[in-house]
């Protein structure tokens, strides 16, 4: 077994970390009106500094900030971007998060209420800050799943005064992300991981109920997306590593889908055109590994097999296992590992 030169690594990092507790509080001091955008982005420089010189230190090949600016996964390129979509909530029990406790927090809906118009390059001072720190890493840069708005909002919660045809909708959509990667790879970027989180909560029986209260089927919904994740990974350069990152929806603890990767295995593994998976692997909600048999032979599968929802360490001999278990179903020299997390929320 070798180690790849180029993405996806052998032992990979997926983006996130968890946030210190000095930046969340500076964080709270800044949206408190105490501290200085100037103070806060410095606060911020200084802990991605020390969370890059980290990776390093342990030998890892690609090289994020750990999205320590972010608030929410998305804040890179979806909500926070277009001036026409504005934030609301639910409490439908559809669409809210759980705990092991039971407890249940409301889920964000974004509401377009104006055209998705790409305002100029958003992530591109970010990575230049990373990259002129990896050394011999490669840095990567990690855009939120281009259906995340139409998931969360739905036909409902799309202008139809703006948008009469929702295929206007995913059009503006897909060049727009085309814009900001192009100003990323015009910058040095040769690295993106789009995390699309949609596409294994489809599985979710609770989430297909509310899919089916507001008039949309989950197959159908499949055949879209990747549709349109498609489109955007056929115009990219060819020598840009493009990746794709599947988790069921992590917040403070709790998830918003249980299941499988079984219903979608052959759309999400055979029809779309990504080079490689970051699969979460790391609670029995992802189900088995039976679907990787669907996985042609020329992908690669990063398995989510390290937990951050849990502080007990994994053992070595149970990775090791898990590994070969999933080498039932692809070859060991097309698989990696990574620690499965994705935080929706960070304050």
């Amino acid at each position: 077994m070798t180690s790849p030169i180029n993405p996806p690594f052998r032992a990979e990092h997926i983006g996130s970390l968890l946030r210190p507790a000095p930046l969340l509080a500076l964080r709270a001091d800044h949206v408190a009106g105490k501290i200085s955008d100037e103070e806060v982005r410095q606060a911020e420089d200084e802990a991605i500094s020390q969370a890059i010189a980290l990776q390093l230190e342990l030998g890892l090949s690609s090289i994020t900030d750990g999205e320590y600016r972010r608030h929410a996964y998305s804040d890179s390129f979806t909500v926070d971007v277009f001036t026409g979509v504005k934030i609301g909530s639910t409490e439908d029990r559809n669409w809210t998060y759980s705990n092991v406790q039971g407890q249940t927090t409301e889920g964000r809906v974004p509401i377009v209420v104006d055209r998705l118009e790409w305002p100029g390059p958003v992530n591109v001072e970010d990575f230049e800050f990373v990259a002129g720190l990896a050394g011999a890493g490669t840095p990567k840069v990690t855009l939120p799943g281009p259906c995340y708005i139409h998931f969360r909002s739905g036909r409902d919660n799309i202008s139809t005064d703006v948008y009469p045809d929702l295929d206007e909708f995913w059009q503006d959509l897909i060049e727009a992300y085309l814009k900001e990667i192009g100003a990323l790879y015009a910058a040095g970027c040769r690295y993106i991981q789009l995390d699309e989180t949609s596409i294994a909560k489809l599985g979710d029986p609770k989430i297909r109920e509310g899919l089916e209260k507001r008039g949309d089927r989950w197959d159908d919904l499949l055949e879209v997306y990747t549709d349109v994740i498609n489109e955007i990974a056929q115009r990219t350069p060819k020598d840009l590593s493009l990746g794709m990152h599947l988790c069921r929806g992590n917040k403070g603890g709790s998830w918003q889908a249980a299941a499988g990767y079984d219903d979608v295995a052959s759309k999400l593994f055979r029809k779309l055109d990504v080079q490689f998976y970051f699969l979460e692997y790391d609670s029995p909600r992802a189900g088995g590994f039976e679907p990787l048999r669907e996985v042609p032979d020329n992908k690669t599968v990063i398995l989510g097999l390290v937990s951050t929802k849990a502080s007990a360490l994994e053992q070595i001999d149970t990775l090791k296992q898990r590994i070969e278990d999933a080498a039932q179903y692809i070859d060991m020299d097309r698989l990696g590992i990574f620690p499965a997390m994705r935080f929706c929320q960070s304050r």
